[in-house]
């Protein structure tokens, strides 16, 4: 192995995601350069991954560029990519909250930050979209803490909690909350959701394509019929909301959304976007709420006993909570936060050889 090239890494699952983590500086700064790197520490091009370090699924084949920010009251710089599995392709559109909640553990590990005590809050700068996420962390005594009683959906055991705090994350990537100008639109005959908060989404009804909504994500990857149909107004949909043509990318991502049944304000079957996520994703979740709040969407229809800020999604693992302030805006609401929590921690740290 020796005559191999080697990178500095970490393994961390963040949230219910789990990806590989680098520095910045350690990496090409060649975009085309860098991405061939990361196809090959992932494996990428076989679905098994057998040859790097992905786990042959969506969710395990994801990366962090981590970087020191130099821009004043700005700690850290985060840049996340969506690697393939099967295919070799780098998407670094959207970004991953799941992945996010590993920064802190990160950062500390590889001294780019100083923690403090009792908690420890990064000002954290997502360059996929501009924007700009508050990550706290319990660090007593200065000291990373991962022990604790903070319990997630889809992850097993507990965790000390992280706090991700999104700040005005609508039209993160299209610089619009609602892309095509209409908090509902028509395309092939159903009505949806063109969303763009945290992470530009599409939304539909699950009766619309057939199914209730409350399948299990083997049941939804099976229904190839409801699959095809859900990526032709995909990209239908990809070109209203200004992103052009969407067939190689990951976004817009999809939710199936329906009334919720067990104690939650909304059921949603979120894809990524082919397939059905395990559970939900962070940024996901957020435009999943965003829409619950503001009537005239299909998740407002959905929706149910929405009394305060706080709207619980429901998903195939279980259900995950996300915390909104929103305001009335001159032209649309303005999103000013949402916050979650997650949990994080570190797998391994070494050294990762690419394939050549």
């Amino acid at each position: 192995m020796s005559s191999q090239s080697q990178i500095s890494c970490m393994l961390i699952r963040g949230g219910t995601s789990k990806g590989a983590y680098f520095r910045g500086e350690d990496l090409p700064n060649d975009i085309h350069e860098r991405d061939e790197v990361l196809l090959r520490v992932m494996g990428s091009g076989d679905i098994s991954q057998i040859n790097g370090i992905g786990g042959g699924t969506t969710l395990t084949s994801k990366v962090a560029i981590v970087s020191k920010s130099t821009e004043p009251d700005i700690d850290l710089e985060y840049l996340f990519a969506q690697v393939g599995v099967e295919e070799r392709v780098v998407d670094t559109k959207p970004s991953c909250g799941n992945i996010l909640s590993g920064i802190l553990a990160f950062a500390g590990e590889n001294n780019l930050v100083s923690l403090e005590s009792p908690t420890t809050t990064l000002r954290v700068k997502n360059t996929n979209t501009n924007t700009i996420i508050e990550v706290s962390g319990e660090t007593p005594e200065g000291k990373l803490q991962y022990e604790g009683d903070m319990s997630i959906d889809g992850v097993p055991g507990t965790g000390s909690p992280i706090m991700l705090n999104f700040l005005d994350v609508g039209g993160s990537k299209t610089g619009k909350l609602f892309p095509t100008g209409k908090k509902s639109d028509i395309i092939d005959g159903m009505e949806v959701t063109c969303i763009d908060a945290a992470v530009p989404m599409l939304h539909i009804a699950a009766e619309s394509v057939g199914v209730t909504g409350y399948e299990t994500k083997q049941e939804l990857d099976s229904n190839q019929a409801m699959l095809e149909r859900v990526e032709h107004v995909r990209r239908i949909a990809g070109e209203l909301m200004g992103l052009g043509d969407v067939s190689n990318s990951v976004v817009p991502k999809v939710s199936l959304l329906t009334s919720p049944k067990a104690g939650g304000n909304i059921s949603s079957r979120y894809f990524v976007p082919h397939n059905c996520h395990a559970s939900h994703a962070v940024t996901g979740a957020i435009a999943v709420a965003a829409a619950c709040s503001i009537p005239g969407t299909v998740a407002s229809r959905l929706a149910s006993s929405l009394t305060d800020d706080t709207i619980t999604i429901e998903h195939p693992s279980g259900r995950i909570d996300v915390k909104l302030q929103v305001e009335e805006g001159e032209l649309e609401p303005n999103l000013k936060q949402a916050a979650l929590v997650r949990t994080a921690r570190p797998l391994f740290k070494g050294q990762v050889y690419p394939a050549r």
